[in-house]
């Protein structure tokens, strides 16, 4: 990707984080299959699950997250690092924690788990898009529910209206329903969350996790601006609540 390119990929990073008013970051994913794609000078995480590479990302840091160096035995088996543990595969770790109350339901979440080939991927590129030196293969954007809300309408406005068909397990939420999805999938795809990003990272209880292919970073930002004139600002003045606010005190003191 040429300066002038890259320039205007940052450029427009910002522009959405301002839009809405982003907490942190919009992070790149950048998917590494061969030794040579490997970015070089960049801060190699050891013992960091997905999800905590994706919160550095968020704040600024640009990280590079391998089979070695990831941390959590789901995410490395949803990318094709190792194979999945036989406890999770089975069900039964997901009965330990609490999760889910019989292992069939547990091993049923796994099955349908979208992953990569294994030993197909080598590394994973994660950086904040608003500094971004190279061309993502997806887009990860982490941050309060409303302001999620708007790119999924801009998504919807980019898509001629199509309805969004979300997948999840509210398990894996970063690393398949943020990312492995939307790269396998090639599609738009959100969730709610789920018990081990919400334990190993900072997101708050009010903030939650969508993905998109990079391909759709142009039209959804242009939606987003399209968005900002008159329907973000509107929705956020809450003018319908302060009317019916106004309508019941009124009613109140008629009494």
């Amino acid at each position: 990707m040429n300066e002038k390119v890259m320039k205007s990929v940052q450029s427009q990073a910002k522009r959405v984080k301002q839009i809405l008013n982003l907490n942190t970051s919009i992070v790149g994913v950048k998917f590494i299959f061969s030794e040579n794609e490997m970015p070089h000078k960049i801060e190699k995480l050891q013992g960091y699950r997905y999800c905590q590479a994706l919160m550095k990302a968020r704040k600024q840091h640009h990280v590079v997250l391998d089979a070695e160096g990831i941390a959590c035995p789901a995410a490395a088996a949803a990318f094709g690092f190792k194979d999945l543990p036989e406890g999770l595969k089975t069900g039964k770790g997901l009965v330990g924690f609490g999760i889910v109350k019989d292992e069939t339901a547990g091993r049923t979440m796994f099955e349908g788990m979208t992953t990569m080939t294994k030993g197909e991927l080598q590394a994973l590129y994660l950086f904040p898009l608003e500094t971004a030196i190279v061309e993502p293969d997806i887009v990860v954007v982490e941050d309060e529910t409303e302001k999620l809300m708007w790119i999924a309408l801009a998504n919807l406005n980019a898509k001629g209206g199509k309805r969004v068909e979300s997948s999840t397990a509210i398990l894996q939420a970063t690393c398949v329903d943020a990312t492995t999805i939307p790269f396998v999938e090639q599609r738009f795809n959100m969730s709610m969350g789920c018990y081990g990003c919400r334990d190993a990272t900072d997101i708050g209880t009010n903030e939650t996790v969508l993905g998109f292919p990079f391909k759709d970073f142009d039209a959804i930002v242009d939606s987003l601006e399209f968005l900002s004139n008159k329907a973000i600002p509107n929705s956020r003045s809450k003018n319908a609540l302060e009317a019916l606010n106004q309508k019941e005190t009124k009613e109140k003191n008629q009494i």
